[in-house]
Formats: C-alpha cells, structure tokens, sequence
C-alpha cells in the first residue's frame, strides 16, 4: 500500500505562485510508471493537471501549459507543481495520483489539497 501525502496549498491572489508537493511512501518497496496532479473544482468532474513519467517525460493540460510546471523535488518519490502566474477559474481541490506497477498495478490517490485563488 502506498500512501500519497499532499502539501502547500492556501490562498493566494490572482498572478500569484504556490507550489504544492506529494510525497510517497510505503512499508515496502514500490516502483511507479507516472505520478500526476489532478484538480476537481465544485460540481466539476476531475481533470488532469500535469504527469510526470518514470522517464522523466512530462505532460499539462493546454490551460496550465506555460504556467506550471511538475518535477522531482529531492528524490523521485516527491513530485512539485510549482503554480505560477495563478487564475481565479485555477481554485480547486488538487489532488495527487501515483500510477505503480510493482508491487503491483494500482492507482494511489491522495487526499486532496485546496487551492483558492482570490482576490
């Protein structure tokens, strides 16, 4: 079992920054094909953020591309979204997701962050 642990979320005003992190961890070892945030906005359905492959190879949604960004931070079982020049339709729940294929194929979640962009 792995368990995903988000950090850095809060209010910021619009064109402000906030960088969340999700670290991972397990009782035992674990290998992962992706991590990726996800968001969810009131009466929203989920949609993905930005992913980073084991490969290092990083995917965004058109309306965050250009504005954040998803990498390690520290070791490989930590993954940032650094939130730049942050928009008020950018308010949501944002959540991690790892994707594993050892010990076995399986999709983690966290339990999800709030971030307000408010003026």
């Amino acid at each position: 079992q792995v368990q995903l642990a988000e950090s850095g979320g809060g209010l910021v005003q619009p064109g402000g920054s906030l960088t969340l992190s999700c670290a991972a961890t397990s009782g035992g070892r674990f290998s992962w094909n992706y991590m990726a945030w996800y968001r969810q906005a009131p009466g929203q359905q989920r949609e993905m953020v930005a992913q980073l492959s084991r490969g290092g190879r990083t995917t965004y949604a058109d309306y965050v591309t250009g504005r954040f960004t998803i990498d390690w931070a520290g070791n490989r079982n930590i993954v940032a979204l650094q939130m730049n020049n942050l928009r008020i339709e950018d308010t949501a729940v944002y959540y991690c997701k790892m994707n594993t294929f050892t010990p076995k194929t399986a999709d983690y979640w966290g339990q999800g962050i709030q971030v307000t962009v408010s003026a």
